[in-house]
């Protein structure tokens, strides 16, 4: 999420707190309002529960609620994302940073790492189940010909301007200011052939494997904050988070309900008058269900603790099997006698 939303949206009012709130109260009343709206317990609040989701996961964390007072007190022009679409934290200077530079001092900050986001598809019975997998997150690393660089073997000379220190000096009386070389942009040196890898910039692509634990009974669309694991910080900083949206794939056997997974059993007329035992197919393996005589078509029986897993608060969901009824489409004259006759029957019985 930009930094643009953070300004435009009131996180505390979608949790219902002031801004001055503590960080117990704000985890109180998420932890109320992501119970009352959780998809399994309210049917249609998908979009109020991801709602509040995305606001704990700014002002429930101390670091990023601090930022994100910073972006909403000095307003839009704080805010910033970065070319890749993953957002980066603000960074915003202070008296020390301006008297620094006044007196020729350089002092390095701590920044966060940026946060990523990264999609993730799963089978139905992985969403359901609960799966560790992991994904592949883009990034870079220094070039390993020039070691960063940016120069290729020999390709460089000492910058005039800077010799070769990265930073000028501007004496003013009993001050000096120094600022970054805009000859050599602080490197030190002028690139005459550029690293055939990184063609000069000093850093070329790399991916990282960042394994992901989904819980149990996660729905489409949800969306998932691992903390830690989006792009390192720099000079000591925090590495931000990565956001993992979760996209389920839907099955040709089975569907949702809540934590309650459904099914189809489908029988015959004969068993449906009848009764009789089928075998359903679950999600991990195939149970016997007994089907009174007399069950109507679209009946829902149940097959306790064979849907969603309990996890944390929430019970085990059930299997709901609903029963499809077929109909012969032709009878031999011998069972149409026979379909007369209980028919017949049933109508006396009725009289």
């Amino acid at each position: 999420m930009a930094e643009r939303e953070w300004f435009d949206t009131d996180y505390y009012k979608v949790l219902g707190v002031a801004a001055t709130a503590s960080d117990d109260e704000i985890t109180k009343a998420y932890r109320k309002l992501a119970k009352q709206h959780h998809p399994d317990a309210s049917k249609g609040s998908e979009d109020r529960f991801k709602e509040i989701s995305a606001a704990y996961d700014v002002v429930g964390d101390p670091v990023k609620r601090k930022e994100y007072d910073e972006v909403r007190r000095l307003g839009p022009a704080a805010a910033g994302v970065g070319a890749s679409g993953a957002r980066f934290t603000g960074d915003f200077s202070d008296l020390g940073d301006l008297f620094g530079g006044l007196f020729g001092q350089r002092r390095t900050r701590s920044q966060r790492g940026a946060d990523l986001e990264t999609a993730l598809h799963l089978s139905f019975r992985d969403s359901v189940k609960g799966v560790t997998t992991s994904v592949q997150l883009p990034g870079s690393q220094t070039c390993h010909l020039c070691q960063g660089r940016g120069a290729a073997s020999g390709g460089y000379v000492t910058c005039e301007t800077c010799h070769g220190k990265g930073v000028t000096q501007d004496n003013q009386g009993p001050f000096a200011m120094s600022s970054v070389c805009s000859a050599c942009q602080g490197r030190g040196i002028t690139i005459t052939t550029p690293c055939p890898v990184c063609h000069g910039s000093g850093r070329e692509p790399s991916s990282r494997t960042v394994n992901v634990r989904i819980p149990a009974g996660v729905v489409d669309g949800q969306r998932i904050r691992l903390k830690g694991k989006g792009q390192p910080g720099q000079h000591g900083g925090a590495a931000g988070d990565l956001y993992v949206d979760v996209h389920v794939s839907a099955d040709s056997r089975f569907a949702r309900k809540g934590r309650h997974v459904m099914t189809t059993a489908t029988i015959s007329m004969t068993d449906a008058i009848l009764g009789t035992t089928v075998q359903v197919e679950t999600l991990d393996d195939v149970v016997t269900l007994r089907i009174p005589e007399g069950t109507q078509p679209g009946t829902t029986l149940r097959v306790r603790s064979y849907g969603v897993p309990a996890v944390g608060q929430h019970p085990a969901g059930d299997l709901l099997v609903t029963v499809a009824v077929t109909l012969p489409t032709t009878l031999t004259r011998q069972q149409r006698q026979l379909v007369e006759k209980l028919a017949a029957s049933m109508k006396d019985e009725t009289s």
